[in-house]
């Protein structure tokens, strides 16, 4: 999936995707929107209070993976629809809606809370996260995998405002869209992320 984000953004920029067939086409965003689906509500947050270290590393390592697979086939299927000259049938409302709710789900529960300590409440417990949860999520490797996500979710947003510069959605996923422009403001650390957010807060006040 990773490879196929690299090889569908190259394909974009050559303007040649609307050459592909548009059954085929179709096919692979349902198959994407599978993967999506996959990684779109799971939370990357430790508290697992019983587990060992080690443990809690692969637990967690097993869910990025999944997490970042799904960002992948969010890229991939936005690079399809947002490339120039696509036929009608590639803009599917179910998988941009759900690129839409992976987008929001993993930025409010998985980045914001890395990037800025106010976001970093233990949803179970209501208060601050354990001093254990905190080294966990503070060590290289995992961070080095957060930039990354980080990294995909900001072309995915960025990507979005093409997609609303190309195709008209409906008022409740503009909506959605809005508010997940918006949030970026209120949160510290997160300069790349505002940037594509005025981005795509322009595309919605043009639309």
């Amino acid at each position: 999936l990773s490879e196929l984000g690299s090889e569908s953004a190259k394909i974009k920029a050559m303007g040649i995707m609307d050459k592909l067939s548009t059954d085929k086409t179709v096919k692979v965003l349902n198959i994407l929107e599978k993967n999506i689906q996959d990684g779109s509500k799971l939370s990357t947050l430790l508290n697992h209070n019983n587990d060992t270290e080690d443990e809690e590393r692969l637990w967690r390592d097993l869910i990025m993976e999944r997490v970042t697979k799904s960002a992948d086939a969010c890229l991939t299927a936005i690079n399809i629809m947002t490339s120039p000259n696509m036929p009608k049938a590639v803009y599917i409302e179910d998988i941009i809606e759900r690129v839409i709710q992976y987008t929001k789900f993993h930025l409010q529960n998985t980045l914001y809370p890395q990037y800025d300590p106010v976001y970093r409440v233990d949803p179970h417990g209501g208060g601050v996260l354990s001093s254990k949860a905190k080294r966990a999520k503070c060590s290289t490797h995992k961070q080095r995998v957060i930039v990354m996500l980080y990294n995909k979710v900001c072309d995915i947003v960025s990507s979005l405002s093409e997609l609303l510069e190309i195709q008209l959605l409906t008022d409740t996923t503009i909506l959605q869209i809005s508010s997940m422009g918006i949030t970026p403001f209120f949160v510290e650390n997160v300069s790349e992320l505002q940037l594509c957010a005025i981005k795509l807060v322009t595309a919605v006040s043009n639309f």
